[in-house]
């Protein structure tokens, strides 16, 4: 009996729960309410501890070595340089726009397919007019030169019931579809054109 004494703490050491027979934090309870002193499952303190050497491990990383690429200015200066590979042909195409008639094929071909997704609607396909103005006369309601005829075709005739293609056509589109008026449908013959509208020119 002495034996199995001595293996058992003292009574007064632990209190437990009258239902479940587990052992009671001493003292402590609240609103008759008694908290039960069992210990933490042994996967849980292994993640806890596991976490604090990985703490210990990513800030010595970050703050000392600097060998992260976690650091905000870091980042910040990995996706300037990205941002700077992808795209100097953009950059450089833009600052060298130049509101110029074109001439070419290419950029003739480019402009008639514009013209008839977009502008057919309500110019017709042959340029004679329908809700817009005829196209082909030599009347013109904004002026007849390049640069009043982009400035049309970027902010639109709200009044009219034309849009802005500013957000829909790049510069360079919104050049093309203009060039292929000036040197296509200009001076052509539609089928049934819109009577002249403006001054002409």
């Amino acid at each position: 009996m002495a034996t199995d004494n001595a293996k058992k703490p003292p009574v007064e050491d632990y209190e437990y729960d009258t239902l479940t027979n587990e052992r009671l934090i001493k003292d402590h309870d609240y609103d008759g309410i008694r908290e039960l002193d069992n210990d933490l499952p042994t996967w849980w303190k292994w993640l806890f501890y596991i976490t604090i050497v990985f703490s210990v491990v990513y800030m010595i990383r970050l703050w000392v070595f600097h060998s992260d690429d976690l650091v905000q200015e870091r980042e910040f200066a990995i996706e300037m340089e990205e941002a700077a590979a992808k795209t100097p042909t953009d950059t450089k195409a833009a600052g060298e726009f130049q509101l110029v008639l074109l001439e070419d094929e290419a950029s003739l071909a480019s402009g008639k397919e514009t013209w008839d997704k977009i502008c057919a609607v309500c110019h017709l396909v042959d340029g004679g007019g329908l809700v817009g103005p005829n196209m082909t006369d030599n009347y013109w309601i904004h002026g007849d030169k390049l640069d009043q005829q982009f400035k049309i075709i970027t902010n639109g005739v709200i009044e009219k019931g034309m849009i802005p293609y500013r957000d829909q056509l790049s510069e360079q589109k919104r050049l093309e579809v203009i060039s292929y008026v000036m040197v296509k449908l200009q001076g052509t013959t539609p089928a049934n054109p819109k009577e002249p509208q403006g001054d002409p020119y």
